[in-house]
């Protein structure tokens, strides 16, 4: 029995531009030229784009190198800071005022905002403890000049420079430059309160002034020194500020009398 013959499926050989069948020579050069054309067209495209595209990538590799070196660097400046800070404060601990003075003078000039705030902080307290209150006061008032140092202390250091000055100004220049602070609620209620307060005495104001001292000794977030002191002053300028007896006489360590005790005997 003959053999059915085995049909072998071949692809179609591309057609040339008129339409008729390629031969193997012109298949080959057909596609040489097509490979010689794509390689045209990448050339091309990089000559075109090249520079743009190869810009581009060493912008985000610098960017790139940037970020991480400025993260790096900006980490360590804040630690060098840090360390000058908690150096400065050891000095201080130690007596050495003038060395904490020097320590810190860095940071005044090329410290962050927070660093030269605190930095002036510390001068500041530096040349009270050696009796240069005029220093003191000149660094207090840099403080309250620099719009970036951190509200808090501004806020601390406009009750200092004005606790250092205060013979100096105008009782209504006192009453008017702590007057957001001298509010019950405020961080620095207390002491801000106490010098308006005595302002408001020397302007001759007295019942301002009782009023003050009336809410700072009932304020139970203050310090009981500045409490009792307040206490008295209002008592002074006729303000009644004791509103539990037996409360207070127990914190004073006085026994309130028993309901119905004897009294003295004649």
């Amino acid at each position: 029995m003959a053999r059915t013959p085995t049909e072998i499926s071949q692809e179609p050989k591309p057609a040339g531009p008129d339409g008729s069948q390629m031969s193997r020579e012109d298949e080959i050069l057909m596609r040489e030229i097509d490979e010689a054309v794509r390689q045209d067209d990448t050339k091309a495209f990089f000559q075109k784009y090249g520079v743009a595209l190869g810009g581009a990538l060493v912008l985000l590799l610098a960017g790139m190198f940037g970020y991480w070196w400025w993260d790096s660097s900006n980490e360590a400046e804040l630690e060098g800071q840090s360390e000058a800070i908690i150096s400065a404060l050891d000095s201080v601990d130690a007596g050495d005022f003038a060395g904490a003075d020097e320590k810190v003078a860095g940071l005044v000039e090329n410290g962050s905002d927070g660093a030269r705030t605190v930095a002036r902080m510390l001068q500041a307290a530096a040349a009270l403890e050696q009796d240069e209150p005029a220093k003191a006061s000149e660094l207090y008032a840099a403080i309250i000049a620099d719009a970036d140092a951190p509200p808090p202390l501004r806020d601390l250091a406009l009750i200092r420079e004005t606790s250092l000055t205060f013979d100096d100004r105008e009782p209504s220049e006192v009453i008017s430059r702590l007057a957001p602070l001298a509010l019950p609620g405020n961080a620095f209620f207390g002491s801000a309160a106490e010098l308006t307060a005595i302002a408001h005495l020397e302007a001759g104001n007295r019942k301002e002034a009782g009023v003050l001292f009336s809410e700072m000794a009932k304020n139970e977030d203050l310090p009981e020194t500045l409490r009792e002191r307040a206490r008295q002053m209002a008592g002074l300028l006729g303000v009644d500020t004791i509103e539990d007896v037996d409360q207070l006489l127990e914190d004073a360590g006085v026994a309130a009398p028993r309901p119905g005790a004897a009294g003295p005997q004649g």
